[in-house]
């Protein structure tokens, strides 16, 4: 199931919502391309699943992330030989204008990520260089897939530790989902009877899945609002009939969509979306908890109309939004569970997770202690090391344990391997 409701979310960014303008006299544009980020074990079709999303969209570009540089990735100034002249070479990014763009071993770009700060939220990619100063359109939506650090997804630790990435970048995607290789008897088995089948030549036909049945009951499965929740829905009963829609007409279905399309959000799916972003900032008063802003609101609505647009409607119901909401609720309960099926929306997912949390607060507080004591604010991590080790905190990563208390702004560092205190 846990894969229904992941492509089900990528055949939102598929399509995608509507780009719209804050300001009609300034012309501000608001960003409609939803953003995903897919983490989770080796080996569970992560690849697969994004080829196959850049291989349907009319306009898909796939890179990977261990082969790729911050150019490839934007833009680059080449100089011509001959005459002397500067030219741009447009990389993923803006060759994937309107598009999607579908960046694998995500977790692997490193210093690269910084280039898609200002695409994945402005949408548009600026280059000052030899005296040229531009901005190239870059309306595209980002699917990444990433592997956790270590190869095993640590459900004690954040995402934002899992994948050691900062959190400016993590905040700029409209849903995360986490795909875990949990033993399962059932689920096991029928996966080992596919892979045989498609080994053996007696399966595995590609493309899409849809269901053809009774024209006038297809036609109200579409019109009418379902009772039915987006888990049931997404299931196949045994012994239904399915078809496989062709990569090519799929692929012009959602081009139409994407051109033609733009729908706006009815008074009751707007509410729906208001009501479930006010239940998520009321569990947000705590001081460490993890931050719902704005953003989600607007991730909300640009999959709202992205689940219109799959049906070719101008407007979005409210059966459209709790879809969306079933989907969020999906990845949110995946971002924040403690591990023994509750939800602790405590654990920011750009601070650290319940592993360290309690360290951090007992390691801060000797800290200022000590400070107090010694008049002293400036610490080397041998020093810090040290005290840690009085104190025993044991942490796997004790450098990545100072580096989060630096990133949350008790400590800031003032060079190499100093840090200095900054609360008291």
């Amino acid at each position: 199931m846990f894969q229904k409701k992941l492509k089900a979310g990528l055949s939102l960014a598929l399509f995608g919502g509507s780009q719209k303008h804050a300001d009609d006299k300034n012309r501000i544009p608001i960003r409609g391309d939803p953003h995903i980020l897919v983490v989770g074990d080796p080996g569970l079709g992560k690849s697969q699943m994004l080829q196959a999303v850049c291989n349907v969209a009319p306009r898909g570009i796939y890179v990977c992330g261990n082969t790729t540089s911050t150019s490839g990735l934007t833009v680059t100034l080449s100089r011509d030989a001959g005459s002397g002249d500067y030219a741009l070479e447009a990389g993923a990014l803006v060759l994937g204008d309107q598009g999607l763009c579908c960046i694998d071993e995500f977790d692997k770009l490193g210093h690269q990520q910084q280039a898609l700060l200002e695409a994945m939220e402005q949408q548009t990619i600026s280059l000052a260089k030899a005296g040229l100063v531009c901005s190239l359109p870059a309306r595209t939506s980002v699917i990444a897939a990433a592997n956790p650090a270590g190869g095993h997804y640590n459900r004690a630790k954040t995402v934002s530790e899992n994948l050691k990435m900062g959190s400016a970048l993590l905040s700029r995607f409209d849903v995360v989902f986490l795909l875990l290789d949990v033993p399962d008897e059932s689920h096991d088995r029928r996966l080992s009877e596919h892979v045989m089948a498609v080994r053996s030549g007696k399966g595995g036909a590609s493309g899409a899945v849809v269901t053809r049945g009774d024209y006038h009951q297809s036609q109200s499965s579409l019109l009418e609002p379902s009772d039915t929740p987006l888990s049931d829905r997404l299931q196949a009963c045994p012994g239904e009939c399915v078809d496989p829609i062709p990569h090519s007409l799929l692929r012009k279905y959602v081009g139409y969509a994407r051109r033609y399309v733009h729908p706006s959000l009815s008074t009751a799916a707007a509410q729906t979306l208001q009501d479930f972003y006010l239940s998520l900032r009321s569990h947000t008063h705590p001081v460490d908890s993890t931050p719902i802003t704005t953003r989600q609101l607007e991730s909300l609505i640009r999959l709202t109309e992205a689940r219109a647009k799959l049906e070719l409607r101008e407007t979005a119901t409210k059966s459209d939004a709790e879809d969306v909401v079933e989907i969020m609720k999906h990845s949110l309960a995946d971002t924040f569970s403690d591990g023994s099926g509750g939800l602790d929306f405590e654990r920011s997912v750009l601070g650290v997770g319940m592993s360290q949390r309690s360290a951090a607060k007992r390691f801060i507080t000797a800290l200022n202690t000590h400070a107090q004591r010694t008049h002293t604010m400036l610490y080397d991590l041998t020093q810090l090391r040290s005290l840690a080790k009085d104190l025993n905190i044991q942490v796997a990563d004790f450098e990545g344990f100072i580096s989060s208390l630096n990133e949350q702004g008790y400590l800031l560092k003032k060079g190499h391997r100093q840090y200095q205190l900054q609360t008291i």
